[in-house]
């Protein structure tokens, strides 16, 4: 095995059970909606309980059997706990349609009433998930009563929303793969050829020229009514999110919350929302987030020892496997691991690194000098090469073949002299112009190693339009100043390294380039090119703020033989 497929893995150890015990399973259990539909569930029991154990829920439109019994968590029943896996409605045998979205809080809740009612039902009970089973679960938590006592989830968020229009633009890559992959994941092989065909054939559809309004047609053969609601649908508080975000609810959820996310992940940002949220309603979350993104397969192992620790201690009252300290990141680089009290990591600085005239990039001010500029063509948008996706490897890249193209501006700081550690929420503050009232920013943060790699760290992007909040007018001169939020990290700069910035208009099909006429998303497609300006002067200061954090030897857990990807 190569140095660089080995887990990064913090040192915790679990017990392990004494022998594999044979389980019974029954399957096919009906559960009936109050809308009279059937859903159809499986139950997993440890042979030799003298006593009904706690159950551990997992509701889910990927099946129930086969590679996807280890996915719903089947490895936890050795452990004493009884499993129930349960498909969601209109899949893999359940009734009804498959809505995404749409069902999963009535579903949810009647399913938790129904199983209360149960004779094999010990009284407490947890959920458990990552991804769309995690959001299942955010669906019923806050009305699944006092018997939930415990929610394990990973790389998932309550607030699909947001991670679908990320910072206002649509996430057109991972929205339309994943349109694809449920459209035909029942169908003949469909979970084996789902993940290796749905990202490629939603890659090929945006380069199609296509109206975006099209693209579900050319990616499937036919239109995808998950991906027309989501074009349709970009804005909060309308009726088709108000019952499909549960973020507004996280306050009433009393049972302890795990969570476990990757730096490369497309919903990292929000499932932080989500652990902050608790902490606002005076919850104590565990989170983990480590070197991975959403399709990898390195976060398997940690996702059943956390989650295992979690349920042995608040559905079983074993304790001894959890760490003292609720927050454990990946440092990148660094290879090791940092435990904190809290997020934010305690003792964070944001420092604002400047950028200057020429391309430069550092933490003291700039100078007098006209704006940097480039014309964005949204006909030829700009690409992403790297960054979160939703299936396939979200490992960082040379990003140098973007630094040539003509609309992506590049500030650069001088090697470093020191280890610069970055744990922790980045943004950008921007001043720029525009000769399109619609259009998008992009700031992207590279580390450039001596060989001159430049690999993509974290990025984040904004939508702007004349009603945006968060886009402050500066003068009268059309300057806007503008909050970019972009992907947290936890990251060292290596002294020698340099420290890169990218400031332009696309991350193509990452998201869906800005056709600059303010149109709808599933308007006609016109397309108009935008003249953007970006000021860095001492009245219009641009930077990116980046998270320093002092490196605490008693903090750190070195993981030495871990290969950066």
């Amino acid at each position: 095995m190569a140095l660089r497929d080995r887990l990064p893995a913090p040192p915790i150890r679990l017990p392990r059970p004494r022998r594999l015990p044979r389980y019974t399973v029954q399957r096919d259990i009906p559960v009936t909606m109050p809308d009279g539909v059937t859903l159809l569930a499986d139950r997993y029991v440890p042979a030799g309980a003298r006593r009904p154990p706690p159950t551990i829920l997992v509701r889910t439109p990927y099946g129930r059997r086969g590679p996807a019994a280890v996915v719903n968590g089947l490895q936890f029943v050795p452990f004493g706990f009884q499993l129930l896996v349960q498909s969601a409605r209109g899949t893999f045998g359940s009734g009804g349609e498959f809505d995404p979205l749409t069902n999963e809080h009535a579903d949810g809740v009647a399913t938790v009433e129904w199983l209360k009612r149960q004779p094999w039902f010990s009284g407490s009970f947890g959920v458990y998930g990552p991804s769309y089973l995690g959001y299942t679960a955010w669906a019923l938590a806050a009305e699944a009563g006092p018997e939930l006592k415990a929610l394990s989830l990973q790389i998932t968020t309550s607030r699909i929303l947001e991670a679908a229009h990320v910072g206002g633009s649509f996430a057109l890559e991972s929205t339309l793969t994943w349109a694809h992959l449920t459209s035909r994941q029942q169908q003949r092989l469909g979970m084996l050829t789902g993940p290796l065909t749905s990202r490629r054939r939603a890659i090929a559809a945006a380069r199609s020229g296509r109206p975006l309004a099209e693209l579900d047609e050319v990616a499937g053969g036919a239109p995808m009514r998950f991906y027309q609601d989501l074009i349709a649908n970009g804005e909060p508080g309308t009726d088709f999110w108000r019952d499909r975000d549960f973020s507004g609810t996280l306050g009433q959820v009393e049972a302890p919350v795990n969570l476990l996310g990757g730096w490369y992940d497309i919903f990292l940002p929000w499932e932080i929302k989500d652990y902050l949220a608790l902490r606002a309603a005076g919850r104590h979350p565990y989170l983990t987030i480590g070197p991975w993104w959403h399709a990898d397969a390195r976060h398997a192992l940690p996702t059943m020892r956390d989650s295992l620790a979690w349920f042995r201690a608040h559905l079983r009252g074993d304790f001894s496997g959890l760490r003292s300290n609720p927050v454990r990141v990946y440092v990148t680089s660094a290879r090791e691991w940092r435990d904190y009290r809290d997020w934010p990591p305690p003792g964070m600085t944001q420092v604002p690194w400047h950028l200057h005239a020429g391309g430069g990039l550092g933490e003291d001010g700039p100078q007098e000098a006209p704006p940097s500029s480039y014309r964005f063509d949204p006909a030829d948008p700009t690409p992403a090469l790297g960054g979160p996706t939703l299936l396939g490897s979200s490992r960082p890249v040379d990003n140098r073949p973007l630094e040539k193209r003509p609309d992506v501006l590049v500030f650069t700081s001088p090697p470093l002299t020191e280890d610069l550690d970055v744990i922790g929420p980045v943004s950008a503050d921007l001043f720029v112009r525009s000769s399109r009232e619609h259009t998008d920013f992009v700031v992207r943060l590279c580390d450039v190693s001596p060989d001159h790699t430049s690999r993509n760290v974290c990025e984040g992007g904004l939508r702007v339009h004349p009603d945006l909040p968060s886009a402050e007018p500066v003068g009268t001169d059309g300057v806007l100043r503008l909050a970019v939020d972009m992907w947290p990290t936890g990251h060292r700069f290596r002294r020698g390294h340099r420290v890169r910035v990218h400031v332009t208009s696309g991350a193509y099909p990452k998201v869906a380039a800005n056709p600059g006429t303010g149109e709808p998303l599933n308007g006609l497609g016109r397309a108009l090119p935008a003249e953007q300006e970006v000021f860095h002067d001492p009245d219009h200061r641009s930077a990116i703020m980046l998270p320093v954090v002092r490196r605490s030897p008693e903090a750190a857990v070195p993981d030495p033989e871990a290969e950066e990807v």
